[in-house]
């Protein structure tokens, strides 16, 4: 999320952060946000009967910011279809994997146990079924000998970092086209979706 405020603001987008929006009032994003002067908002998850309630009650509340992009960072809930559905190609995600790879949880943990020799993340449209829609932007990063979940996740985020800010500049700007289940990205060459972080 950090990464995301400072690049809109250095790199002078055509946009703006409404606000950044947490289901929990503790979640630590809440205070980096408030320093870096972003409006931020709590949307608690267990004041409300169910996921549809949750979803609906955030909904409004991007509704009534005038959200025009969701990006999700950090965001640990599984989003409701109805949700998805009314934010289509405006939901953005970053998964710690390459995706179709490894989707859901302990991703890294679970990259080690399959004996995989690269890792990494991925940026995508947020489809109804889990961790999968039309991809915008990988990043690769070698699994080293001596590695353990935290030093892989530690390599991934880095590079998470550098592709989050990308892609969703590549959706303020309009430049995705989705068809057939595949994005695609104007102006952009298919080399620069992807970036590979080498051994050192």
């Amino acid at each position: 999320m950090a990464s995301l405020v400072r690049a809109c603001r250095d790199e002078r987008w055509p946009a703006r952060i409404a606000a950044v929006i947490a289901n929990r009032a503790e979640a630590a994003g809440l205070e980096v946000a408030r320093g870096l002067g972003v409006p931020v908002e709590v949307v608690p998850h267990t004041a409300h009967a169910g996921r549809d309630a949750f979803d609906a009650a955030l909904a409004e509340r991007l509704d009534a910011l005038g959200a025009d992009l969701v990006v999700l960072a950090g965001f640990m809930r599984i989003l409701t279809e109805g949700f998805v559905r009314r934010f289509a190609g405006r939901l953005v995600n970053v998964h710690p994997s390459l995706l179709p790879a490894f989707p859901g949880l302990d991703t890294h943990a679970r990259a080690l146990a399959a004996g995989v020799r690269m890792h990494g993340a991925t940026v995508h449209l947020v489809t109804p079924t889990l961790d999968h829609g039309p991809i915008l932007a990988q990043a690769a990063v070698p699994v080293l000998d001596g590695d353990d979940a935290a030093t892989l996740a530690a390599r991934v985020l880095g590079v998470e970092h550098r592709i989050f800010p990308k892609a969703v500049r590549w959706l303020v700007e309009d430049r995705v086209r989705v068809s057939g289940g595949r994005a695609e990205v104007m102006g952009v060459p298919a080399a620069e979706r992807l970036l590979w972080e080498g051994a050192r």
